[in-house]
């Protein structure tokens, strides 16, 4: 017999760590090859690790909601031969019984660590079983801990932090920290209980409702929101779409929507006012290099995720739209790569697709601004010619530009959108696709 490491694979370049939010395998289980073992999550996105090898799964080396960096071995399966990618099992006489007795040991003090820490499974925030473990000994509960400042990745409260917070604690242990500690994710001690009547129904929310919950509010506490509204006629690009749709559809084999024409339009506009293509981390501003535009897509549960283009300022319509169509449909079919959602600059978000004229969205951090585009109407409207004024139908679309204040004042945040009217009201409606 021999064992097969299976190891948490790489899935994007920017993607160093995934969650395991749950085993479809059980120890004891056969595998076959390419069989789902394991479900995990990075951010907003859903994956499935396969095997590949087959074999009995022998060894689960990470519970569920452990956070597991990629490459580590994740599961231990048992294999016939030297197929694969397995390796030998240890010879038992290399093995030396002080060895093993140490092994034993250190299982067994885990094993007491775990059984011991305290439960954190209603927080958003992910805790080690180290850190859960001092709290438990410590005498933390999950409010008090929650009131800790973590300075580790995404906030989260390592050994240090957890051990400074004791130092400066004192010997009187407080259920949770005073509201004016930390105005940042600090829970209300008592928060005020919410009555329930025979009809009401409890649905807890989803691991993806809790994280798109969590961004905005942490978006609204870093962010001084403002938002700049314009009415734009789109009639011009109106009528060329009717006109060449069904052409463009037979010569591109894609559907052509409203969508990639505007993002081309936003991705042309940023390039014209790049300081609204940028980050803030403390005192500094990031000036991007890459215009990668955020398209944030509704899914069938209701939630929502954001693709995102890369270097949309160098596509032309045609990539655009091939682009946008495959974001889009393999976000829907909730098949998108971990780097297909992260390294974005800007955002647009069509509020309009569900008949909102117009919305005021939340910035998705880190950028500084977001673009909500509201839906196309007909409407009445006084048409200017050198003959003189007329009143005629015009396609007009609402779009509303939310962004940082703290960084982007109001004199760019509305040139921003006026150059996007200019450039979308000029489509020439005799041009090729």
């Amino acid at each position: 017999m021999a064992r097969y490491e299976l190891k948490l694979p790489k899935m994007g370049e920017s993607v160093a760590e995934a969650t395991i939010t749950s085993w479809v395998k059980e120890v004891g289980e056969t595998i076959d090859i390419d069989d789902t073992v394991v479900e995990v999550a990075t951010d907003k996105v859903d994956s499935e690790v396969p095997s590949e090898v087959e074999g009995t799964l022998v060894e689960i080396l990470f519970e569920k909601d452990a956070v597991v960096q990629v490459g580590e071995t994740i599961a231990i399966i048992e294999t016939e031969g030297e197929e694969g990618a397995t390796v030998d099992a240890p010879k038992k006489e290399e093995v030396k019984p002080e060895t093993v007795a140490a092994v034993e040991k250190t299982v067994e003090v885990a094993k007491e660590t775990v059984a011991t820490t305290i439960d954190t499974s209603s927080s958003d925030r992910f805790y080690s079983p180290l850190v859960k473990s001092i709290a438990q000994t410590e005498g933390i509960s999950v409010e008090e801990l929650e009131t800790i400042k973590g300075t580790g990745k995404e906030g989260r409260v390592t050994k240090n932090d957890i051990l400074s917070y004791l130092e400066n604690r004192g010997s009187q242990p407080t259920v949770a920290a005073p509201a004016s500690t930390e105005k940042k994710s600090v829970p209300q001690s008592a928060p005020t209980p919410v009555s329930l009547s025979g009809q009401d129904e409890i649905i807890e929310m989803s691991r993806m409702g809790k994280l798109i919950s969590k961004h905005m509010v942490d978006s609204i506490q870093t962010s001084a929101h403002v938002q700049s509204f314009i009415e734009i006629d789109v009639t011009n690009i109106v009528n060329w779409r009717n006109k060449v749709k069904n052409a463009y559809q037979q010569r591109e084999g894609e559907k052509l929507t409203f969508t990639p024409i505007f993002m081309q339009a936003v991705a042309s506009t940023i390039k014209k006012h790049p300081m609204i293509n940028i980050s803030v981390d403390g005192d500094k501003i990031i000036k991007r290099g890459n215009v990668n535009l955020g398209m944030a897509a509704a899914l069938p549960d209701g939630n929502l995720i954001v693709p995102v283009i890369k270097n949309a300022d160098m596509l032309n319509l045609v990539g655009m739209t091939k682009q946008v169509n495959d974001l889009a449909g393999r976000a829907r079919a909730n098949k998108l790569k971990p780097d297909e959602i992260q390294g974005g600059t800007y955002t647009v978000t069509n509020v309009g697709s569900f008949g909102s004229i117009t919305g005021t969205p939340i910035i998705n951090q880190p950028q500084v601004a977001i673009l909500a585009l509201g839906a196309i109407v007909k409407k009445p409207a006084v048409i200017e010619t050198p003959e003189g004024d007329f009143i005629g139908i015009r396609h007009k679309m609402i779009v509303s530009h939310s962004y940082d204040h703290r960084v982007v004042n109001g004199a760019l945040g509305g040139m921003f959108i006026k150059t996007l009217k200019e450039i979308l009201e000029s489509w020439d409606v005799n041009q090729d696709f």
